[in-house]
């Protein structure tokens, strides 16, 4: 009787003091989660990964090294070139990006040549500094106007491109305080590297360097996706008329 009785299968709609009635919207939600947390983790993807930080980082322990070991700014600068250009070497026989090892190369072959003209060691990391304070400033110029450099880098990444900018203010918003996160984490290094090179303190500098290197990057990433996972999930950019149509040739 209670089977197919008012209470039964014929009666389901009403059953909403169930547990199971309000796991429903729970579920609805789940998308929206989901999207958020896969748009917080491109984070590391657009840094290159943990590969692209040890690209970065390693020169510069080559470099220190080799110059306590020989005393030799022309050595120490071949030696941490000649690295780069193994990780260049490494990522094509594996055919992957050399983007980050590109770049690495670039600003070692920049502190290399100037070091070797000035024959200070310590100047070996004076581009490095300098990038990392003009990437700062070009952070907080890209924050005070709305255009966040960290929407601009993860942006494609998502698939969303600058629709966070005026259809998704949260977003906006979200990308506006990790870009001035990465504006306070990344520049306490400057702070901390210039006063040493300008003293010649090439030991302290060189070592300092190294151990500033991944540290504050992992710490500003952490809270780019810690920010990433609570803001509204990305909206896709809607593509071209050429991409819409191209399913149906």
């Amino acid at each position: 009787m209670s089977a197919h009785g008012p209470n039964g299968p014929q009666g389901g709609p009403q059953d909403d003091g169930r547990p199971g009635a309000y796991e429903q919207p729970a579920a609805g939600q789940e998308p929206e989660r989901d999207a958020s947390k896969e748009a917080a983790e491109t984070v590391l993807k657009a840094f290159g990964g943990v590969r692209g930080m040890v690209d970065m980082t390693l020169p510069g322990l080559v470099y220190i090294v080799a110059f306590n070991i020989t005393h030799k700014v022309p050595a120490a600068a071949w030696s941490a070139l000649a690295l780069c250009a193994v990780f260049v070497v490494v990522r094509l026989a594996r055919r992957e990006t050399i983007q980050h090892a590109f770049s690495g190369v670039f600003g070692v072959a920049i502190g290399a040549w100037i070091s070797m003209k000035t024959g200070k060691a310590e100047d070996f990391y004076l581009p490095g500094l300098l990038w990392n304070v003009g990437y700062c400033l070009a952070l907080a110029v890209s924050a005070l106007v709305r255009w966040p450099m960290i929407g601009l880098m993860l942006g494609p990444i998502t698939g969303e491109m600058f629709t966070w900018r005026k259809q998704n203010p949260g977003r906006l918003a979200a990308y506006t305080k990790a870009t001035w996160a990465w504006v306070l984490i990344m520049g306490l290094k400057p702070v901390i590297l210039f006063p040493l090179w300008a003293a010649g303190q090439i030991n302290l500098l060189g070592w300092l360097k190294v151990a500033l290197g991944i540290p504050p990057l992992l710490l500003a990433m952490y809270v780019t996706w810690r920010i990433l996972l609570t803001a509204p999930p990305p909206i896709k950019a809607e593509l071209d008329a050429e991409d819409e149509e191209e399913p149906q040739k």
